[in-house]
């Protein structure tokens, strides 16, 4: 039976270190078993991945954007927890996605992060509550933010 980091590693992902918030609130809060991480917008290149779904970005690339957030919310959940074989659970995740008002595909551009949380924790921790919106605009530009629910052993 494979460790979570050793799906890591076959999916060649590694980590990154925790970023620091742009405004005023905290990466991460425990309280009891749940571990809650604040937004995490998409990045590409180290910087904001501009766009907005349905005007200059399509389900695919939104999707891609998603996944990376993903790896970003995997990073800080790992600082947050010391260790990710400690989570017991991805409880939810609720995804905002930039898009125009006639735009009607964020819950397939979510799946990029679901997926990946799917393929990092296995089917049963993986599996987890989900919302995703369209929002009319997100900090920076960004095309999407996800936050996440977690429950730790």
């Amino acid at each position: 039976m494979s460790t979570v980091q050793d799906r890591l590693n076959a999916l060649g992902i590694t980590l990154p270190p925790v970023a620091v918030p742009a405004a005023a609130y905290v990466p991460f809060v425990q309280s009891g078993k749940l571990v809650f991480l604040s937004g995490h917008i998409a990045k590409k290149d180290g910087k904001p991945w501009v766009g907005q779904l349905g005007a200059t970005m399509g389900t695919e690339e939104g999707a891609a954007a998603a996944r990376a957030v993903a790896i970003d919310l995997l990073g800080t959940l790992q600082a947050a927890v010391g260790d990710l074989s400690r989570v017991a659970r991805i409880v939810k995740v609720l995804s905002l996605v930039n898009s125009t008002g006639s735009y009607t595909e964020q819950h397939l551009v979510t799946n990029g992060c679901s997926q990946l949380l799917g393929e990092v924790f296995g089917a049963e921790v993986g599996a987890h509550a989900r919302s995703a919106f369209g929002v009319a605009q997100l900090p920076l530009g960004a095309c999407v933010e996800i936050e996440l629910i977690a429950e730790v052993q």
